[in-house]
């Protein structure tokens, strides 16, 4: 029997002794063993090792889709899943937004102004401040150019012009807004799609389309639901339960791994919705660090403090989601090379992978927000004020409110899901019936 220890080098390196595989064989119906989705091969010669250095036990390893958990197992499964997706369609319904309750929307031009596209023929003049440039239906003009894109205009560049008659006074009526970017945004998009296309195949454009789905849950039924007037945090829970069951069910399949991994998301996102609203409270977080919060503000009324912890919900879902299923994967393949290991030793050996990914991860979250607010980190470093002072302001607490609220979500969904895959995880005997069917067929 192992010893659960701390880490493990796979031949008792670490005072562990290795798993081993005994494997007791029981006849078992073909079709109560097989996962319909048929994701992972287990391969390997017949009488291998064990994989954590035992070569004592008789796994014979067959290519083949591995076996699914027993019938009790997944209907306990889709017991504990028919409530949760029952509340969340009816959040769905409840929290709809009503059309009459949108608050007006904001005006992009003023009366008589037109955006265009246009073609820079040369540099911008920086005397003057104008640029020449051609619009797509030929005409020639000027482009007034504020100061601090002066000498980024350049000879073919695509430009977002305003066609504003109020600016004449400044030498012409057409405005330098931004330049248009939709084809290097296009290309880069076409490109991500055919490296994930390449790499990862059909189970790569089953995630592509599940992220599309993703964001049109969010444009077309999130932010409206919020601007109309629904509480931030319900809207938050309904959006983020609908995505990850469509996302990780169109990527992975409809297996228990899937759903396992499902459930350790949904249990991590409930975690770090209650973490939000506890620090939000705690550290008397406004929302109203941003330029942008600040115009919702004036502009709708949404209260900012919700807003905040919707942010931290739907932020959380990415990464709990990359957890989650790198844990339940964990153990059905440590069942895959050790059948005979139990389900605790089965739940410790995972979890020393779950610790390598805490550690990764944490850092990963933590860097993207250094990255988002990198901006604001040099301001503050040029302010000379106490380090005290700087760290508690409104803009730097959200960010680490951000990062720690987000972080201890993850850490604390790692060992959820694991235990539940252990538990769930096909059991020595149905791991030995699956591998033995191909040779009965």
């Amino acid at each position: 029997m192992a010893r659960t220890g701390d880490d493990f080098d796979g031949r008792g390196g670490d005072g562990d002794e290795p798993l081993e595989a005994p494997v007791r064989r029981r006849p078992r119906s073909a079709g109560d063993l097989w996962d319909d989705a048929g994701h992972d091969d287990l391969q390997g010669p017949g009488h291998a090792d064990d994989g954590f250095g035992g070569a004592r036990g008789h796994a014979h390893l067959h290519e083949g889709p591995a076996p699914r958990a027993g019938v009790r197992t997944r209907r306990i499964l889709w017991l504990i899943l028919a409530p949760v997706l029952a509340l969340t369609l009816g959040g769905l319904v409840l929290l709809w937004p009503q059309s009459g309750s949108m608050p007006e929307r904001l005006p992009f031009l003023g009366e008589g102004a037109a955006v265009l596209q246009a073609t820079a023929i040369g540099p911008a003049d920086e005397a003057s401040g104008l640029a020449a440039a051609r619009l797509d239906d030929g005409s020639l003009v000027e482009v007034v150019v504020p100061p601090e894109a002066l000498g980024e205009v350049g000879a073919g560049d695509r430009l977002q012009v305003f066609d504003v008659p109020e600016a004449a006074g400044y030498g012409s009526t057409y405005v330098f807004v931004d330049f248009a970017r939709e084809l290097p945004l296009g290309l880069l998009a076409a490109g991500f799609v055919l490296v994930v296309l390449l790499v990862a195949r059909w189970r790569g454009l089953a995630a592509i389309v599940g992220l599309a789905g993703a964001f049109a849950t969010i444009w077309g039924f999130a932010l409206p639901a919020i601007l109309s007037g629904r509480p931030a945090l319900p809207v938050a829970l309904v959006t983020a339960s609908i995505i990850m069951f469509v996302v990780l069910y169109v990527a992975h399949g409809l297996t228990a791994r899937t759903t396992t991994a499902l459930l350790g998301t949904l249990i991590g996102l409930a975690l770090t919705a209650v973490l939000a609203v506890l620090a939000t409270d705690g550290a008397r977080i406004l929302g109203t660090a941003g330029e942008e919060s600040r115009l919702l503000l004036s502009q709708t009324g949404v209260d900012l403090s919700d807003l905040f912890i919707c942010g931290l919900v739907l932020a959380g879902m990415g990464v709990l989601n990359d957890v989650t299923i790198t844990q339940a994967s964990a153990v059905w393949e440590l069942r895959a090379v050790a059948p005979g290991a139990t389900r605790r030793e089965l739940f410790a050996r995972a979890m020393r992978i779950g610790r390598d990914h805490i550690a990764s991860t944490v850092y990963t979250i933590a860097f993207a927000y250094v990255g988002a607010a990198l901006p604001l980190l040099m301001v503050l470093s040029l302010t000379d004020a106490p380090l005290g002072i700087q760290l508690t302001t409104g803009e730097v607490v959200e960010e680490i409110v951000r990062t720690l609220v987000g972080s201890i979500g993850l850490v604390l969904a790692i060992p959820a899901t694991t235990a539940i895959a252990a538990l769930v995880v096909p059991g020595p005997e149905a791991l030995e019936g699956a591998r033995a069917a191909p040779a009965t067929r």
